[in-house]
């Protein structure tokens, strides 16, 4: 699996007045790929974690190419294209048949839930973190 593409339909409360796609729900939108992207690789618990472990975003940024709008039939995209110890780095997209409406990246990092420290990921999600990475630049033509 080297992107994750998760379908969503543009509500009514996802738009503005003029049923534009308002410009925070592309981030939601990133954030739900991401998370199902890592729940496909066996990670039940993506926000907080059964030891109290939490990911947290450290850095993202967007690119706001073309509207989505009310009724529109999107796909959200998530590849990881660089991991380490505590930290996932991601290659997001948000398109509509094809064409990329926004695009960006997104850091998180694996931190202790009560300290905010950065944590160690367990090995297991390392290592498919490290099989699922994508090798050089990603694709934006949709």
């Amino acid at each position: 699996m080297t992107e994750y593409r998760l379908p969503i339909r543009v509500y009514i409360e996802d738009t503005d007045a003029g049923g534009i796609v308002y410009y925070v729900n592309y981030l939601k939108y990133f954030e739900r790929a991401r998370t199902e992207l890592i729940r496909a690789m066996g990670v039940d618990k993506t926000a907080v974690m059964d030891d109290g472990s939490v990911f947290v975003v450290t850095s993202a940024s967007i690119d706001y190419l073309k509207p989505a709008r009310l009724d529109d039939c999107i796909e959200a995209r998530a590849t990881v294209i660089a991991s380490g110890a505590a930290k996932i780095e991601f290659e997001q997209a948000v398109v509509r048949e094809g064409v990329e409406l926004a695009r960006g990246r997104v850091s998180v990092a694996l931190t202790e839930g009560a300290s905010g420290r950065p944590k160690r990921m367990p090995a297991a999600l390392r290592a498919a973190l490290k099989a699922n990475e994508h090798k050089g630049e990603v694709n934006h033509d949709g």
